[in-house]
């Protein structure tokens, strides 16, 4: 596999990292803002998992090691 993602596919992460970005934020304020337990368990769960795909997509963009 190559060590670099081609012009698209960089284009593409950063769009996927915007949109979980965001997605991270909403639930973030949102949590803040829930007053009901189950909801406010969902939306911190949500926030976990954004903040595991965001740093997975950030590999992408900083690992420059070939793999195989």
């Amino acid at each position: 596999m190559s060590k670099y993602l081609g012009l698209h596919e960089t284009l593409e992460v950063h769009e996927l990292l915007t949109f979980k970005n965001l997605c991270l934020t909403k639930s973030s304020t949102m949590s803040v803002l829930a007053q009901d337990e189950e909801l406010k368990t969902i939306l911190s769960n949500d926030v976990t998992a954004g903040q595991q795909h965001i740093k997975q997509l950030l590999q992408f963009l900083t690992n420059r090691e070939v793999q195989q």
